[in-house]
């Protein structure tokens, strides 16, 4: 799996198929919130928004570009998330991937704003 690959699955909430590709020192930076550092850090974070996304209705990508070459990657998504109560939720991320020489995923930094609307 190449780095557009782990950046695709990453970004496309495809958590599982790149948990082999984690550094074991992997860092995971969400500017203004937490770092989560280590792969068994991330990967827990990776399983409880799995979790949490099960519980929606629906979820529906509206926009999902992503640019990589051998070291890093770039993601630019925008998702639709319907509640179960039919509230409505509309994110816009970048997520930024760095990786080693051999491959393994080394950091992701991961911005997010939550939209007044899917843009036009």
């Amino acid at each position: 799996m190449g780095t557009r690959q782990v950046a695709e699955a990453l970004s496309g909430h495809r958590f599982a198929e790149v948990y082999e590709h984690l550094a074991e020192d992997v860092r995971w930076v969400l500017p203004g919130q937490a770092t989560i550092e280590g792969r068994s850090a991330v990967v827990a974070a990776c399983e409880a928004t799995a979790a949490g996304m099960e519980q929606l209705a629906s979820t529906e990508v509206l926009r999902f570009v992503c640019v990589a070459d051998e070291r890093t990657a770039a993601v630019d998504a925008v998702g639709r998330y319907t509640g179960t109560d039919g509230s409505v939720t509309v994110v816009s991320s970048a997520d930024v991937y760095e990786f080693d020489d051999a491959g393994r995923l080394l950091r992701i930094t991961s911005y997010a704003v939550e939209l007044p609307d899917a843009p036009r």
